[in-house]
C-alpha cells in the first residue's frame, strides 16, 4: 500500500506547522497557507485526507474549498476535516453540510488530533492509497 498523503491547510504558519507535525506519523505531509494553494495541491498530490481550517484569510474559506471538493464525484474518498475556532452546532452543522467528515473545534490537542485522523484512515479503502 502507498504511502498516506495528508494536505495540511491553515493561513497560520504556527497552526500549520503543530498539525503537521502532530500528523506526521500518519503519513506524507503537505502543507498550502490558502485557499488557491490548497485546490493546486490537493489537484497535484491527490491526499487522502485534508485537514482544512475553515478561516484561510481574504478569499475563498474552508467551507467553500471542503464544498469544490466534494463537487467532484472522484474526490469522494478523501476523508475532509474541518479545523475550526468557531464550536456552536450551527457552525458544526454548516461544515458537515458543506461536506466535511469531520469538525474539530480549536484549541485541540495533539493526541486528539492524531486520534480522529488515525480513526478516518482506518476506513479508508485499502486501494485508495
Amino acid at each position: 500500500m502507498a504511502a498516506t498523503t495528508i494536505l495540511v491547510v491553515d493561513d497560520q504558519d504556527e497552526l500549520r506547522l503543530l498539525i503537521s507535525l502532530s500528523l506526521q506519523t500518519l503519513g506524507r505531509i503537505v502543507e498550502a497557507g490558502n485557499a488557491e494553494q490548497a485546490l493546486a495541491l490537493f489537484a497535484a498530490e491527490r491526499p487522502d485526507v485534508v485537514m482544512l481550517d475553515i478561516w484561510l484569510g481574504p478569499g475563498a474559506s474552508g467551507l467553500d474549498v471542503c464544498a469544490q471538493l466534494r463537487q467532484d464525484p472522484a474526490n469522494a474518498g478523501v476523508k475532509i476535516v474541518l479545523l475550526s475556532a468557531c464550536g456552536q452546532q450551527s457552525d458544526v452543522a454548516a461544515g458537515m453540510a458543506a461536506g466535511a467528515d469531520l469538525y474539530i473545534v480549536k484549541p485541540f490537542s495533539p493526541m486528539e488530533l492524531i486520534g480522529a485522523v488515525a480513526s478516518l484512515l482506518a476506513k479508508l479503502p485499502e486501494s485508495s492509497a
